[in-house]
């Protein structure tokens, strides 16, 4: 762990360097595929000739190469053999998604990343205990391909193509066991794992905090105790990623209220393990530079253009927010991933995820992004003693006599002192961090004040099991342009209208 931290510490120095060499590497890995040849990677020498030559794509791009890949076609996106993909339906597209993921990619990115984010934690935390006992690792499921006649691939959750995939000994040092880990069945595997981890000496978990919610909820209720650490009294570490924490804190700090629990955010999606925690005190993620990952950057102006352009590292802008590009050691050519970022540092590189490039609000020009709703609502509910489930928020358009307004369904774990109080801070947070949203609601002209769904508990997992999306790397979309999840959700409940 500490030579990696001095490699770690190495690309924080140099990372441009780092970057530059990776890209040559990719480039010259992938010249002879199908891609390769059809882009003419043999004429790619810098990287202003790659952006000039290779266009930005996105999964309906790449999918018809992915489809032949997948009946058992070989060197289309990347030389080696690929074997496994990682099945994301994402937010922003309801049919699956199947990201290839080669054994370059495995080991150099999704492995080490999870070597890194145990190097980066003991390192600050030389003290640990979490190796005396085991890691709760909560995933998804994997299955046979049916595209491949031969039978000789497998696709699942990126969670469940790690895991199938890990050494044979790593059995002895997480809980539960594969076969449970693996179910596809959500609500039965919650069951069989709250039963089967409940009396291990569990330290270390890592998981989606929605779901780890949940099953850490099972397991009390199976206990009859108060909070998880009755449990296990030896837990010290929270290994998380997916969604935004912030609205979550309150709620784990209720189930685990200790001053020793520790948490730790990732960034590891379908695509490619992309950021860590690193720091103390901090909540921004470094940017891993070493993974077999060629970066490049939209900025936020240019994002819905047709050809959009792209700057590298060297010349993004702390505060800016950029849509991510990625090349990738799994044969991913400038692909966009759908996410946004914020970079809060540039020595080294440290970001935040800002949210996804097709989730946000600008019905009335407004710009509100995913990482400005986490912020505002996570404010409210701290002042206000709430604890969030979770929410969606979309907008309400004029209507006769009637100004546009942000509307919010909200799933309290544990209702604000004082609702008008909450939704006033909800606004007023919104307002002092998008300049945009402040100018749409001065006077009321554009914008009236948030209205507020609040939605029975359960109401999210009745919905999300509607739509088969239960457990995995399934999320709830945070914000929407349109109103097709909030009227979807507003179906299943009997809504209370604050406004």
């Amino acid at each position: 762990m500490k030579k990696r931290m001095h490699q770690i510490e190495l690309f924080m120095k140099y990372p441009h360097d780092v970057q530059e060499e990776l890209f040559k590497k990719l480039v010259t890995t992938g010249r002879n595929t199908e891609f390769g040849r059809t882009h003419g990677f043999a004429d790619v020498h810098t990287e202003e000739q790659f952006r000039k030559l290779i266009p930005i794509s996105s999964y309906e791009d790449i999918c018809p190469y992915i489809e032949r890949n997948m009946a058992g076609e070989q060197n289309l996106l990347w030389p080696s053999d690929v074997k496994w993909f990682a099945k994301s339906s994402g937010t922003t597209n309801a049919r699956s998604k199947f990201i290839p993921v080669s054994y370059e990619a495995l080991e150099e990115c999704h492995f080490k990343g999870g070597k890194d984010m145990l190097s980066i934690y003991c390192n600050n935390y030389p003290q640990t205990k979490m190796f005396d006992g085991k890691g709760l690792t909560i995933g998804g499921s994997q299955q046979i391909n049916q595209f491949d006649s031969n039978s000789e691939s497998f696709y699942g959750d990126v969670s469940a193509v790690i895991m199938s995939n890990l050494p044979y000994w790593t059995k002895f040092v997480r809980t539960p066991t594969l076969d449970i880990a693996l179910l596809e069945e959500w609500e039965s595997k919650i069951d069989l794992m709250a039963k089967h981890t409940m009396d291990e000496n569990v330290t270390s978990i890592s998981g989606v905090p929605t779901w780890t919610i949940i099953l850490l909820q099972k397991i009390m209720e199976l206990k009859g105790v108060d909070n998880i650490h009755e449990v296990w009294p030896n837990l010290e570490v929270f290994f998380h990623g997916a969604v935004a924490f912030g609205p979550y804190k309150s709620i784990f700090k209720s189930i685990i209220p200790s001053d020793q629990m520790r948490y730790l955010e990732t960034y590891n999606a379908s695509e490619g393990f992309f950021g860590i925690q690193n720091e103390i005190g901090s909540e921004d993620m470094l940017l891993m530079l070493d993974y077999g990952i060629y970066y490049e950057f939209i900025p936020f102006s240019e994002i819905h253009k047709e050809s959009p352009k792209t700057v590298g590292l060297s010349e993004v802008v702390v505060g800016e927010q950029y849509a991510l590009i990625i090349s990738t050691n799994a044969g991913l050519w400038r692909y966009k991933i759908g996410d946004t970022i914020q970079f809060t540092s540039t020595n080294p590189f440290r970001f935040k995820i800002s949210g996804r490039t097709k989730h946000f609000i600008n019905a009335f020009g407004e710009e509100v992004v995913v990482e400005n709703a986490e912020r505002a609502i996570a404010m409210a509910a701290e002042k206000t003693g709430a604890q969030i489930n979770n929410f969606t928020a979309a907008p309400r358009y004029f209507k006769e006599n009637e100004k546009g307004a942000h509307e919010w369904i909200v799933e309290f774990e544990k209702d604000p002192d004082d609702i008008d109080r909450f939704v006033k801070l909800l606004d007023e947070t919104l307002r002092d961090i998008n300049s945009d949203y402040d100018a749409k609601r001065h006077r009321s002209l554009a914008l009236t004040q948030p209205i507020i769904h609040h939605a029975a508990p359960g109401t999210f997992y009745e919905w999300m099991r509607n739509r088969g999306k239960l457990g995995g790397q399934h999320k709830v979309p945070r914000l929407s342009n349109s109103r097709e999840y909030l009227d979807d959700i507003l179906k299943l409940m009997s809504v209370d209208h604050i406004d």
